[in-house]
């Protein structure tokens, strides 16, 4: 199968190359990739630093090829999103069963491939808030891939979502979004005190972040998109003043596994409802895949970068 593999003499730390079909394990199934997406941690840590010769990717859509030989998931012919550690940006990947999703009729697989990393971490960051109907959410890095996706999920989860963002001209796209107010990074210190946080960037817009929390309410760190880290002044976690409870907690998508099949398809099913607005903002043929990452460190692409992988050539 052609992949593309991390080469570090090559331009972009990526080759395509021809290597042997993956060997799926009885519990993963083999899928044809039509499509992937990258995402910023890609870019910036996984591709740069990656291992000579592997295949790196977290998000895919395609097809069942081959069931799983221990009789979970997905038939063949089944249309999927998946999910995984490695392996996305090949023509086959072999996926456990439970990382994956079943796309219905009417949801484009490419816009399924949009979803896993950042729509599932989106949603079940979320979850981790509790209950946020008639609540205050703030959404840091609402323009990112992630952040678009929080904006909506909170929205729809009857939230008053807060969106913070380094671009003012991006406030009427995450208005559509659901946003309800938006708020320049720099000024955070300034709005009124929020239920819940869902934060991307890290670093000192962690730290402001999470002095808006009302008491009781909890701060997810999802991302880390600034690259700095985090220095809290003394008093930041004193509970008195008003400030009583409220907790930070770490989050990584892939140690929370359990049911995230099911939620990539319901994730799938609200794209094809209509429901739920991919937000890709850059699409191409996979051969591209250097540009699109390049884009994603230049904070070029508003949403998701999606690569197609075109069918393989007659003859070969």
């Amino acid at each position: 199968m052609r992949a593309l593999t991390i080469d570090h003499s090559a331009p972009g730390h990526l080759a395509l190359n021809e290597i042997p079909d993956p060997k799926p394990r009885p519990h993963q199934a083999l899928v044809r990739i039509h499509t992937f997406s990258v995402n910023h941690g890609e870019a910036a840590f996984v591709v740069p630093s990656g291992e000579e010769g592997t295949v790196p990717g977290w998000d895919a859509a395609g097809v069942v090829v081959r069931a799983a030989a221990d009789g979970s998931g997905p038939a063949p012919g089944t249309r999927v999103v998946t999910i995984g550690p490695t392996g996305a940006w090949a023509e086959l990947r072999a996926v456990d069963t439970e990382f994956m999703g079943t796309v219905p009729e009417g949801a484009e697989l490419g816009a399924a491939g949009a979803l896993p990393v950042a729509a599932g971490s989106a949603l079940r960051a979320l979850r981790r808030l509790g209950p946020i109907l008639g609540r205050r959410v703030l959404v840091t890095g609402a323009s990112g891939g992630v952040g678009r996706f929080a904006v909506q999920l909170a929205a729809r989860g009857g939230a008053q979502v807060v969106a913070a963002t380094s671009d003012p001209a991006n406030g009427d796209a995450l208005t559509r979004l659901g946003a309800h107010e938006i708020v320049a990074n720099d000024a955070l210190k300034s709005i009124q005190p929020v239920h819940g946080v869902i934060d991307v960037v890290g670093g000192p817009q962690l730290v402001d972040a999470y002095d808006t929390l009302a008491p009781h309410g909890t701060l997810v760190a999802v991302g880390h998109s600034s690259g700095a880290g985090e220095e809290f002044p003394f008093g930041a976690l004193f509970g008195d003043g008003g400030r009583h409870d409220r907790s930070l907690t770490t989050f990584f998508l892939l140690d929370d596994a359990d049911g995230l099949g099911a939620d990539l398809g319901w994730l799938a099913s609200l794209v094809a409802r209509g429901e739920l607005d991919p937000q890709i903002g850059r699409r191409d043929d996979w051969s591209r895949t250097g540009e699109s990452l390049a884009a994603l460190l230049a904070r070029e692409v508003a949403g998701k970068a999606v690569l197609d992988i075109p069918l393989e050539p007659a003859g070969r």
